[in-house]
C-alpha cells in the first residue's frame, strides 16, 4: 500500500476537485495509458488493487507505471462516537485525480494485451477511464522555428 514516508500536517482539510489536469495529461514513459474522466479520490488500496489486476494480466511482461501517488490523509472519528472533541485521526491516504490525468502507463506489449489490462484495471477503480496510446511526434503540433538564413 502506498502512503508518504512523512508529511508536514497530520490532517489536511478536504479541499475541492474543480477543473481538468493539465499537469500528467499527456503519456510519458510507456506506450499506452490509463486517463481519468470524472474527478474523484483514489485510495491506495485502490490504485493497488489496479496495479495488481495489470501486472497479473501481462504475466509480469513489459512495464508499469503509476503516475498518481495518495498523499492525503482522510480522517474519519471512531463509529459511535459523539460529536466534537476535534478531528479524527487519519484512516486512509487518498490521490485527487481530475479529469484528464493519466493514472497509469504501461510499456513493452501489443496494444491489444494494454488495452485488456488497462480494463480489467478502470474496474477496480471508482470512475470512468479512457484507455489512451501515447502521441508520436508526426502527431503532435510543431512547433515552429524560424531558420536564420
Amino acid at each position: 500500500m502506498l502512503l508518504p514516508k512523512r508529511v508536514k500536517h497530520r490532517r489536511q482539510f478536504r479541499g475541492r476537485m474543480t477543473g481538468r489536469a493539465y499537469r500528467g495529461s499527456t503519456v510519458a514513459y510507456g506506450d499506452f495509458g490509463l486517463q481519468a474522466l470524472e474527478p474523484a479520490w483514489i485510495s491506495s488500496n485502490q490504485i493497488e488493487a489496479a496495479r495488481i489486476a495489470m501486472t497479473r494480466y501481462i504475466k509480469r511482461g513489459g512495464q508499469v507505471w503509476i503516475k498518481i501517488f495518495p498523499d492525503k490523509p482522510v480522517s474519519k472519528k471512531p463509529l459511535e462516537t459523539r460529536m466534537g472533541k476535534g478531528k479524527g485521526a487519519p484512516e486512509y491516504w487518498v490521490a485527487v485525480v481530475k479529469p484528464g490525468r493519466i493514472m497509469f502507463e504501461i510499456g513493452g506489449v501489443s496494444e491489444e494485451l494494454a488495452k485488456e489490462a488497462m480494463r480489467l484495471a478502470a474496474h477496480k477503480l471508482p470512475i470512468k477511464c479512457k484507455f489512451v496510446r501515447r502521441e508520436s511526434p508526426a502527431e503532435q503540433p510543431a512547433a515552429e522555428v524560424e531558420v536564420a538564413e
